[in-house]
């Protein structure tokens, strides 16, 4: 199956991504570019993009990242992200890489820009390790 294909339609799946608004824009063995438009829900009392959307979206690519090597069957078990500078822009776009796939462990990296004028500015990285679940 196409990877584009198999993590839009898992995307598709996820409630929470569409209220969100996340859209896959790419994704290939071991990398995945995803994308969220600004809007007024999704932003903190200063008017920057909240940080848990900050981690949903690291952690969302991330785990989209995982999948296009070891399938749809993932949890993430840790995952950490470092906020750089205000998360501003009209549309964000997390870019994710598998970093060392493995049976049991995935490790993964990703980088967020916040989109402006046309403008892309790094705004967070972030790391998570997924696990591979067993489904019967």
């Amino acid at each position: 199956m196409n990877a584009l294909y198999m993590i839009q339609k898992i995307n598709a799946m996820a409630e929470f991504n569409r209220w969100c608004g996340i859209e896959v824009t790419v994704a290939e063995a071991g990398s995945v570019e995803i994308q969220m438009p600004w809007r007024a829900e999704v932003g903190q009392y200063s008017g920057f993009l909240h940080a848990g959307l900050i981690g949903t979206l690291i952690d969302t690519a991330c785990g989209f990242a995982a999948a296009t090597v070891a399938g749809p069957h993932l949890l993430a078990s840790n995952f950490s992200v470092n906020c750089l500078r205000p998360a501003q822009g009209q549309k964000f776009i997390a870019r994710a890489r598998v970093v060392k796939p493995g049976k049991s462990q995935i490790f993964t990296s990703c980088d967020l820009f916040a989109v402006d004028a046309g403008v892309e500015k790094l705004v967070a990285n972030g790391q998570t390790l997924l696990t591979v679940v067993q489904v019967a």
